[in-house]
């Protein structure tokens, strides 16, 4: 499928089947994608009903989910239970040849899965560092090491991509420098420009390449700019865009978390989001705001973007080829092994 105009708003469904709500909301010109969440499963056979269902009102929506492993993993019941990145990265490093095709082999997993179910993409990988400060990052990081970060991260991509599915790295610039969690509250770093370019920006400058888009952290950098990132021109287009020369999709985090709020309502957080520079914002958990969007989007005349159609799945996957690929019972097996060890 070439390349297509897709709406500038991703958004979420109440349930396992569609409502006639979402039937017409879907087929909206400034929808562009769906996420979905532990809600909306239940069973593999369902993910690709519901996923079928979608298709059937408009076959160009993107479809994503959150399918990171460890504790961010929204797709369980029948399919591979992932570990945690952290955990991967702990039994890559007790591997004496440090040999990352192990990454490569759980990213082509995790994402032919996906693929399989009729996803697009999922939100992975993490590329923000573990600095033990950050409970809502945590495991969910590879490590705290940006050499590292890079390493596997770059190996878990191209598993990615062997698959047909492209990358998404989050949380940019960083989340895991801080306590506070960006769901719940206004969230301040307060280190410099300098701090960050030596550490947590590394793993985003050196995948840029790789990654086939980004999604923003709602952090306000307060000695560098006051707006969170994902309201920033600064982050977004001076950093991102212009220093950095990423050329990738850039997708707002949810804009009903709470440390998106200081701004106004949604309509505030929907225009300041564009301005700034994301391509498709992300509204979840609140239909009305969701609603209100389009409407200001409506009223806004905002363009429908053909850059987000690039994130589409290259590849078309079968669930009953991929049951016995040998690729895949060789990776649930070392996975077996891997959930033995004490790392």
């Amino acid at each position: 499928m070439s390349n297509f105009f897709l709406g500038r708003l991703m958004l979420d469904l109440d349930g396992t089947t569609l409502t006639q709500e979402e039937n017409e909301l879907l087929l909206n010109p400034h929808v562009g994608g769906v996420i979905l969440f532990a809600r909306n499963i239940s069973s593999r056979q369902q993910v690709q009903e519901l996923c079928e269902e979608i298709r059937k009102i408009n076959p160009k929506l993107l479809i994503a989910v959150d399918q990171e492993g460890g504790r961010v993993q929204r797709l369980k019941e029948g399919y591979t239970i992932l570990p945690t990145m952290q955990r991967l990265s702990a039994f890559l490093n007790s591997d004496s040849d440090k040999n990352f095709s192990f990454a490569t082999d759980l990213g082509w997993l995790m994402a032919s899965e996906v693929i399989a179910s009729g996803l697009d993409i999922s939100f992975a990988p993490v590329l923000d560092l573990d600095d033990s400060r950050s409970s809502v990052i945590g495991d969910r990081s590879i490590s705290d090491n940006p050499k590292q970060v890079i390493d596997i991260a770059s190996a878990f991509i191209e598993g990615m991509n062997q698959a047909g599915m492209e990358a998404i790295g989050k949380h940019f610039p960083g989340h895991g420098g801080i306590f506070a969690d960006s769901h719940y509250t206004f969230s301040q770093d307060i280190r410099s420009l300098s701090e960050l370019e030596s550490h947590d920006l590394l793993p985003f400058d050196a995948l840029k390449l790789q990654l086939g888009g980004i999604m923003t952290a709602h952090i306000s950098f307060t000695n560098i700019d006051k707006e969170i990132a994902t309201f920033s021109k600064f982050w977004l287009q001076d950093i991102l865009r212009n220093k950095m020369g990423f050329t990738g999709i850039i997708f707002s985090d949810d804009l009903s978390m709470k440390g998106s709020d200081y701004v106004g309502g949604i309509e505030a957080k929907v225009g300041k989001a564009l301005e700034s520079g994301c391509n498709m914002v992300l509204i979840c958990n609140d239909r009305p705001a969701a609603i209100e969007a389009i409407n200001f989007l409506e009223k806004k005349k905002i363009s429908q973007s053909q850059k987000v159609s690039r994130l589409k799945a290259s590849e078309e996957i079968s669930w009953a080829d991929l049951k016995n690929d040998a690729r895949r019972i060789d990776i649930i097996d070392k996975l077996n092994i891997i959930e033995k060890l004490k790392l």
